[in-house]
């Protein structure tokens, strides 16, 4: 691997850990916005990270929350839902991230789970010219409200077979979208794609769907 690396990304009311990991010749990095109650750790997202490596995408896994704030997270669980809060710590991960040295150069894929993917749709329609493409893993779409017709970059909505709320809510969240999207539903999965084979699914869906959207950079 020619990236390995934990950071600090510094942002004006935050300072975020972060670990960046990727191929030598790696043609896009994809952000990761993890979901409610989890963290950069989530088993889930690191497997879909690792999936998205072999194919030449670097990887940052993020907390979006900081350790205060996540503790507090814990006992009121209202944090997690502010999307205005973390999609405003997401965006400003995007532009960290288009100023570092060693990735700046690469196109930009967000990758949300959960309330995550709500962050990083409003992330995506607040930097169209930085994300080049998204996707939703049991995402909540719905709750990115406006910011929906305003997102640009193709996206990618996943979710579970079993999760019949969370289609309908996703199905909602795309009739809004005015980008290209496609809603995949991967059968027998729940919320977290917890049952065997499924989480292979989603990772391979958006590996495809990120190397397919994500521009060669020059």
């Amino acid at each position: 691997m020619g990236v390995r690396a934990e950071a600090t990304v510094s942002l004006r009311d935050a300072r975020l850990p972060a670990d960046v990991d990727g191929p030598d010749d790696a043609v896009g990095v994809v952000l990761f916005a993890h979901g409610s109650g989890s963290s950069r750790h989530s088993p889930r997202n690191v497997a879909v990270a690792r999936v998205l490596q072999r194919r030449r995408l670097a990887t940052v896994l993020v907390d979006l929350l900081t350790a205060e704030e996540d503790a507090v997270d814990a006992r009121t669980a209202e944090l997690r839902f502010d999307i205005d809060l973390l999609a405003g710590r997401l965006t400003g991960v995007v532009d960290w991230l288009a100023a570092e040295p060693a990735l700046g150069r690469l196109p930009i894929g967000l990758f949300g789970a959960s309330t995550g993917a709500a962050a990083a749709l409003v992330a995506a329609a607040v930097r169209p010219q930085r994300v080049a493409a998204v996707v939703s893993r049991g995402g909540r779409p719905d709750l990115a409200g406006p910011a929906l017709s305003e997102v640009r970059a193709p996206t990618l909505l996943l979710v579970g077979g079993l999760d019949d709320q969370v289609i309908t809510l996703n199905e909602q969240a795309a009739e809004v979208l005015v980008a290209p999207y496609e809603l995949r539903v991967v059968p027998g999965a729940g919320h977290l794609f917890e049952e065997p084979g499924t989480l292979d699914q989603v990772a391979d869906a958006a590996a495809g769907w990120f190397t397919h959207h994500l521009p060669v950079p020059a």
